[in-house]
């Protein structure tokens, strides 16, 4: 579904806005001409975040989109405010990197809730906002991981696996509704969040897109009325090959872990495997 016009004007909620691809998302929708409502965790992140938009009438919100009573202040706030919204863009996550036997009861459940449960909470509790809208757009940030899951990332490719899931349903479900849907799949990206994987990068082959490249490009194809949004190069054919030949990728991401391995010792008991972050990030394979 095409929106019937670009985002001058419509009313935006970006979740995880105080950082990274949110706050980019949000100073570009700005530019564009939208009211944007930025929600996270952290006030003082969310106003510096309003502080670099142009235009007026933009709100800041705390939000923790794992909590009900949460999100419920939020539809309160935004229904007072606005009475309806135009695009709700899922983009608030946390990144558990390293070894899974080395991850905590506490980082798998932040990941799964913030992650995927969050996401698909916060749209539902939205929905009579959305339906109020004229032509709504859900947008799910979702990451390469979730087409090509990651060794080191296994918890990260799972949920973000599950949003894109979530999105392919959800579009079919709201269609009659009036509502689309699009999932966005950025790969790594140069946020303060992706400074952890740095020791990586080498050996993965990883590569970093800024975030306000990502931000363009995202309006840019969400614009257009795109139902799926991948990043320029080779990462959809990698994709593919995923669906279709999957021991490829496993060939190829095994010589990269063992670089890896060399580098740094991954595996061995008591490594550092605070690979934590937030946003959305993919290595795409060298094959």
């Amino acid at each position: 579904m095409r929106l019937k016009a670009p985002l001058k004007g419509k009313r935006i909620l970006i979740t995880g806005a105080g950082s990274g691809i949110g706050r980019a998302l949000a100073i570009e929708a700005a530019k564009r001409g939208a009211v944007v409502a930025l929600a996270g965790r952290r006030l003082q992140a969310l106003e510096d975040t309003r502080d670099a938009l142009v235009g007026d009438g933009h709100l800041a919100i705390p939000l923790d989109v794992t909590q009900t009573d949460s999100r419920a202040e939020l539809r309160i706030e935004l229904g007072r405010v606005w009475g309806h919204v135009d695009l709700l863009v899922n983009n608030a996550g946390t990144m558990p990197g390293g070894p899974l036997s080395q991850l905590s009861d506490e980082s798998l459940q932040a990941a799964v809730a913030t992650n995927l449960g969050g996401p698909i909470a916060l749209t539902r509790d939205l929905l009579p906002l959305l339906r109020a809208a004229n032509g709504a757009r859900v947008v799910n940030l979702g990451s390469m991981f979730g087409q090509i899951p990651y060794p080191l990332f296994a918890t990260y490719s799972a949920t973000k696996a599950g949003l894109r899931a979530f999105s392919i349903a959800l579009r079919r479900e709201l269609k009659p509704l009036g509502i689309a849907v699009t999932h966005a799949a950025p790969r790594a990206t140069m946020t303060a969040a992706a400074s952890p994987f740095q020791r990586l990068a080498r050996p993965f082959g990883m590569t970093f897109d800024p975030p306000d490249r990502v931000a363009h490009h995202v309006w840019n194809r969400v614009e257009r009325g795109a139902d799926a949004i991948y990043p320029r190069g080779p990462e959809p054919v990698f994709a593919l090959l995923q669906a279709l030949a999957p021991r490829l990728i496993d060939a190829a991401v095994h010589k990269q872990l063992l670089r890896a391995q060399s580098d740094v010792p991954l595996f061995a008991a008591g490594a550092d495997s605070k690979l934590q972050g937030t946003g959305a990030a993919a290595l795409p394979p060298k094959i």
